[in-house]
């Protein structure tokens, strides 16, 4: 972890850089706030991944000797099988469209956006995947 929080950092002050430059040459005031907002994010991002790393046991990517199988084992745990990422990108697609075409079509998205979060918070806690 120690390397991405590094790699964001130093993204971050190239980022800082091309957002003065480019506001100084462009004078274009979106681009130049996306550049800046985006500096914030790498910022934010790398400050978090290195302030974690501190916490946490080294990794094998930290160590310049490992091996690739040094990393091997189990990662975590998957749904093996959900659909409610489906409800949520549907609901979450037709929720932008409905910047775009009209505000109406919130009232589509809406329940669908509900019903696949609920679906997957809960997904562990009723069915065939319900804990003991």
């Amino acid at each position: 972890m120690k390397i991405q929080g590094k790699m964001f950092i130093w993204l971050s002050v190239f980022v800082l850089a091309m957002a003065i430059v480019y506001g100084w040459w462009s004078k274009e005031p979106a681009g130049t706030t996306a550049l800046f907002l985006a500096f914030g994010l790498c910022i934010m991002i790398g400050y978090y991944l290195a302030f974690t790393a501190r916490r946490v046991d080294a990794s094998a990517q930290d160590n310049t000797e490992a091996d690739v199988a040094d990393e091997a084992g189990e990662v975590g745990f998957f749904s093996p099988h959900s659909w409610q990422p489906l409800s949520l990108a549907v609901g979450g697609a037709l929720a932008f469209m409905g910047v775009v075409f009209g505000w109406w079509l919130l009232y589509f998205s809406a329940p669908l956006l509900l019903i696949g979060l609920w679906g997957w918070v809960f997904e562990y806690y009723r069915g065939e995947n319900q804990n003991q």
